[in-house]
């Protein structure tokens, strides 16, 4: 059997000899690599490879510009739709009421309990000579 090797064999090996570390894109970059992506003729996959970046990774910043969070795109975090920020806010309303109510709660069971020990002191007082109860 004759086996031969196919002519599309990849021309360009990158050998890493070292230990890499994250990089970091600015907001600038990411957005002008999202952008290479819209270009006719260019694909999420040919983008990323041309800069190094997994298609995955470019997927997610394509996302979140999309999204028209140019700052999530910086910051890598995700964006929050205004249903889901109006569904937080109304929460946090909600737990802070409940929050005000358990602290009057407190402030009123304090007092009670002070008033209590009062009463019980003086019903334990001694008798003073000459005086009444």
């Amino acid at each position: 059997m004759d086996m031969t090797m196919s002519s599309a064999t990849p021309t360009r090996v990158q050998v890493v000899t070292s230990v890499q570390r994250r990089r970091r894109w600015s907001p600038e970059q990411k957005l002008e690599i999202v952008k290479q992506t819209n270009e006719p003729g260019n694909s999420v996959s040919l983008v990323a490879r041309q800069f190094g970046i997994t298609a995955a990774q470019l997927f997610q910043w394509r996302k979140a510009y999309l999204q028209g969070s140019l700052i999530a795109v910086g910051a890598n975090e995700t964006v929050v739709t205004a249903s889901e920020l109006q569904e937080a806010l109304r929460r946090i309303k909600q737990l802070e009421g409940a929050l005000g109510r358990k602290t009057l709660e407190n402030e009123i069971l304090k007092e009670a309990v002070d008033l209590a020990k009062a009463k019980k002191w003086i019903a334990r007082s001694p008798v003073l000579p000459g005086g009444e109860q």
